[in-house]
């Protein structure tokens, strides 16, 4: 019976989850050496907002059918990936678990790492045929998750989703900026990625969306909290990973100073969450104020990608304006 288990991989959740578990995977196999808020903006991950409208906590990663929404930011790092996912009630599920199971220990046999909906994203990290079990690291606990075969897939969600990596080709990392910002600007203008369901938004709907469930109060409490420190993480992401590009084009160091005023703002919306009960949650006396800051971030990163179009607008950009022979089509 076969056991393998990768050394040295280990997950730190930081940023979203994904990004901590891409990261973990990627640098294990010496596939980015870059720092993980690079990572985030190669990959477009940053830039994702997507908001409840009662501010659940499933708003952090409800940004988009998940590997449509994965897929251009790994295409951007040029490596090669394969996915799989859906929900667990379709009366398919078995025999897609089944093989899940299969092409995952291969992965694994190569030596590299898969990501895994627990929830949220973790890494699968090594199996025991022996035991039918698979390792998984969540990013929060030392010890790894143990995970039946016959599991693979179930739990309270209803959904699945896994994803392993392959070889990589070599994409400059000026190609790889300009895309991210096309991707960014994406993600700005889609206001909803999942319908027909209109109750999570996306991009600059997000926003206000998110305020109006501030001033109408029906809200959940943990949720809004945790949606809070995962917004002032990516944008703080995206204001380092712009700082690290200044000086290529003008526009962009505009964009950058945008940022660096939305920088001022998460110091002051850090601020409006208290730890109460072993849990995050809005101070009640602070949610005008984060309102009103919430209103000023949103014309701030609209400014910043209005210097993105600029830029976009340089140079050609075949992904886009190149529709395939067989024509286009929605995700499944």
């Amino acid at each position: 019976m076969a056991e393998v288990w990768l050394d040295n991989l280990m997950v730190k959740r930081e940023s979203k989850s994904y990004v901590d578990s891409l990261y973990a995977i990627l640098t294990h196999t010496g596939q980015f050496q870059g720092t993980k808020y690079v990572l985030a903006g190669y990959t477009g991950m940053a830039f994702k907002l997507s908001v409840h409208r009662r501010l659940l906590p499933m708003s952090v990663t409800t940004y988009g059918q998940w590997g449509e929404a994965h897929r251009p930011g790994i295409d951007n790092l040029g490596i090669f990936t394969i996915w799989d996912g859906g929900r667990t009630r379709h009366a398919t599920f078995e025999y897609y678990q089944r093989e899940a199971v299969n092409w995952v220990k291969r992965s694994l046999d190569e030596g590299k790492g898969v990501i895994y909906w627990i929830p949220e994203f973790g890494v699968i990290h090594g199996y025991d045929d022996a035991d039918r079990i698979f390792y998984v690291q969540d990013g929060w606990n030392k010890e790894p998750q143990i995970l039946l075969y016959d599991n693979f897939g179930l739990n309270f969600t209803g959904f699945w989703y896994c994803q392993v990596f392959g070889e990589q080709v070599r994409i400059s990392e000026k190609d790889m900026l300009l895309e991210s910002l096309r991707l960014a600007i994406e993600d700005w203008d889609i206001p909803y990625r999942l319908l027909p369901d209109r109750n999570i938004a996306s991009g600059r709907m997000a926003y206000d969306v998110w305020v109006h469930a501030l001033q109408s109060g029906d809200y959940d409490e943990s949720g809004a909290a945790y949606l809070l420190e995962s917004y002032c993480q990516s944008r703080t992401e995206i204001h380092m990973y712009m700082q690290d590009f200044r000086g290529i084009w003008n526009e962009l160091d505009q964009a950058c100073a945008c940022y660096d005023q939305l920088g001022t703002l998460i110091h002051r919306m850090k601020g409006c969450m208290v730890q109460q009960d072993n849990r995050r949650m809005l101070r009640p006396d602070a949610v005008d104020e984060l309102i009103q800051d919430l209103l000023k971030a949103k014309e701030l990163e609209e400014q910043a990608i209005h210097y993105f179009r600029i830029i976009s607008l340089k140079f050609p950009d075949r992904k886009r304006s190149t529709v395939p022979r067989w024509g286009a089509h929605s995700a499944r």
